[in-house]
């Protein structure tokens, strides 16, 4: 189902089980596979590629030329480069509202980036530019730019050249 209150570019192929929300908006020539979600007000740039199950949820911005394994989860409010290729069932979390009235926090990825599968990234952590994260890595500190991370949790390996 798409909202008709979507915004779609040109050239987009939506899998008719997938949702498309209010105020979303999809790049020109993007793919969006079956069961993907995408929320409230996401933006998702030109030339992207969702697979299948993937959820985007309110306000995240993607960049041009972003591609997604099935089963991503991006927790609203999150940003996601340019160039970015993300495996299979990946998680980019969010910390809840909490009492006192503090916001929710939530990681940003640079563009560039190469994310294996089965990664987490936890919130408020933020992944640099042209930086790689292993395969069945929980990230939870900052990653530079041009870096090389895997583990659980994660720690660097080496910069990227």
């Amino acid at each position: 189902m798409i909202s008709d209150k979507a915004k779609i570019g040109k050239n987009v192929s939506i899998h008719p089980l997938a949702l498309i929300e209010d105020g979303a908006y999809i790049g020109d020539n993007t793919s969006i596979g079956p069961f993907c979600i995408i929320r409230k007000n996401a933006k998702i740039g030109k030339n992207c590629k969702f697979t299948a199950y993937c959820e985007i949820r309110e306000n995240v911005e993607i960049g041009d030329n972003t591609g997604f394994g099935s089963r991503c989860t991006i927790s609203a409010n999150a940003k996601v480069g340019s160039n970015v290729t993300i495996k299979y069932s990946f998680f980019l979390t969010d910390t809840p509202d909490l009492k006192d009235g503090s916001k929710k926090t939530v990681g940003e990825i640079g563009d560039n980036v190469l994310i294996g599968a089965n990664v987490t990234l936890m919130p408020g952590f933020s992944i640099g530019k042209n930086s790689i994260i292993g395969a069945c890595s929980q990230v939870r500190d900052n990653v530079g730019e041009n870096e090389i991370w895997f583990g659980n949790p994660a720690k660097l390996f080496k910069k990227n050249s």
